[in-house]
């Protein structure tokens, strides 16, 4: 769910009346093999009634994925959602291999939950090495100072 103009807050729902009453402009839904198809109609007559901009439904185990836009003052299906931008946030919505991919107004795709903890991965261990080489410096630093100590000289006067 997007809401311009509300903080992005902490809140375990979105109840609208405790928002200054703005309406919920682009809804995201994903589909769970629980969701029955009476349930998603209902959700989309509450988005329909209450002025969502851009609802999408995205169903995992098809790979498909549904998008209407308010037109007229009523959502209508987007018919070529493939290839296509959403007017208020301007990704846009692409398939490979079966999967759903969004793809950022810059070009850049969004990375899956996946692929973000594989980058955190990576430079926790980048960041690990980095201080690996800082201590083992610091090691190597401490004995040359030591060694220069014990012939007599002061490594503060080099």
């Amino acid at each position: 769910m997007v809401v311009f103009g509300r903080s992005k807050g902490d809140r375990g729902s979105y109840l609208q009346w405790k928002e200054e009453n703005i309406i919920p402009q682009v809804v995201f839904e994903i589909l769970s093999p629980g969701n029955t198809h009476r349930e998603m109609i209902a959700k989309y007559n509450f988005y329909q009634r209450y002025g969502v901009e851009e609802y999408y439904l995205y169903d995992p185990e098809t790979g498909e994925l549904t998008g209407w836009l308010r037109r007229e003052n009523e959502l209508q299906e987007i018919a070529e959602i493939i290839g296509s931008v959403s007017p208020r946030l301007g990704v846009r919505f692409e398939t490979s291999n079966g999967k759903l991919q969004i793809f950022r107004p810059d070009g850049q795709q969004f990375l899956t939950y996946l692929e973000l903890d594989r980058l955190r991965e990576q430079e926790r261990e980048r960041a690990e090495r980095k201080r690996e080489r800082a201590e083992q410096a610091e090691s190597q630093l401490q004995a040359l100072r030591a060694l220069l100590e014990s012939k007599g000289i002061n490594p503060e006067e080099l």
